[in-house]
């Protein structure tokens, strides 16, 4: 393996850098193709053979797939099971105004809607006691078929399984015979930790994220010349800051929502080590948004977030984002005054100065006028 190569698809480009084994170093950056984001990729790699000849390397991923179906409202129709008279978990959320002063606050709705939750009556204690023992699954599911064969997509969180899986994995294991190929996100599998409603919601995050990480990454793969990735190695970035296998990222895609931006905060930390800086402000700005994190000699994940307002209770690195970046577009509020996103020009057609047909004063047009 002669060449070290990383792609990351961003909101308006998609960006590789390739570093050979003797020290040569390329760079490329080509327009992103957000209706199929592997299109960019693709077109990165035979950019790079046009200059270096054919590669044989594996190929490292930054990918905002997840990230863009979490923001879009993109997902899967999945369906969640978890304790009966817990149903309306995701809807009850914490009951925590994310305003204080908001007269009329706004939270997302759940990822999976009160019709696709399904109850089923069985119980454990916070000691993972069994309170009341799994009903005969085989009839369970029988009895559930229409809302299961409706689903791409199932999610299991049962309430203390923290505590003892046993409940979750007689489920998944009866409704993996019977829907073979639809995934199944597990809770304890995902995130075994307490706080029901924080591990339901990334349980159901994930279930609706699958399907679509899925398909992707299995195209992805599919389309990719064998020379490129030799024996079709493909990593993806997770949010921790590390890689993933790409059969690991299209079981838990939840895991790599904050993908693009953890490889910045990665590389950030990787050049503090090397200059010995000690802490290091990493300020990351794309073309939709701009990602800041301040990181020290332990690029230490936190497992406590959220996204969209989305609880996430995984491993990501700590990073902030504002929706500025060159791509986003300046307006007149309502008020009159300046606003600066959270809506971008884009990849397509991009701000007005590169000519494509963008109409709409960027941040990157300011900097070309001035």
């Amino acid at each position: 393996m002669s060449w070290r190569i990383a792609v990351d698809t961003g909101g308006t480009f998609t960006d590789l850098v390739a570093r050979h084994a003797d020290g040569r170093r390329v760079g490329l950056k080509v327009p992103s193709t957000p209706r199929d984001p592997g299109a960019a990729v693709r077109a990165a790699l035979a950019a790079l053979e046009a200059q270096v000849g054919p590669i044989d390397s594996p190929l490292r991923h930054g990918t905002t797939v997840a990230t863009n179906a979490i923001l879009e409202r993109t997902f899967a129709r999945a369906v969640l099971v978890c304790t009966a008279g817990f149903e309306d978990l995701l809807a009850l959320r914490r009951q925590a105004r994310p305003d204080l002063y908001a007269l009329h606050p706004v939270v997302p709705p759940p990822v999976i809607p009160r019709a696709r939750v399904l109850g089923i009556d069985a119980r454990r204690d916070a000691a993972g006691t069994v309170l009341v023992a799994l009903p005969a699954l085989d009839a369970w599911i029988a009895q559930n078929r229409a809302t299961f064969e409706a689903a791409n997509a199932i999610a299991i969180c049962l309430l203390h399984a923290y505590a003892n899986p046993q409940d979750e994995v007689a489920i998944a294991t009866a409704l993996a015979a019977a829907y073979p190929d639809t995934p199944i996100t597990v809770s304890t599998t995902l995130c075994p930790v307490f706080r029901e409603y924080e591990r339901a919601a990334t349980c159901a995050l994930n279930a609706c994220l699958a399907p679509v990480m899925q398909s992707y990454l299995q195209q992805l793969s599919s389309r990719l010349d064998a020379r490129v990735l030799g024996a079709r190695a493909l990593h993806v970035m997770g949010s921790a800051g590390g890689l993933m296998a790409a059969e690991d990222a299209a079981r838990a895609p939840v895991r790599t929502a904050l993908s693009g931006p953890a490889g910045g905060v990665r590389g950030a930390w990787a050049v503090g080590q090397r200059t010995q800086s000690g802490a290091v402000l990493a300020f990351d700005m794309g073309g939709t948004s701009t990602d800041v994190s301040v990181v020290d000699d332990h690029l230490t994940p936190i497992d406590d977030g959220a996204i969209d307002g989305h609880p996430l209770r995984v491993p990501r690195l700590a990073i902030d984002t504002v929706g500025a970046g060159g791509g986003s577009i300046a307006l007149r509020d309502a008020g009159g005054g300046l606003q600066v996103g959270p809506r971008s020009a884009g990849a397509v057609p991009g701000p007005a100065c590169y000519g494509r047909g963008g109409v709409e004063p960027t941040v990157t047009d300011a900097h070309v006028v001035l």
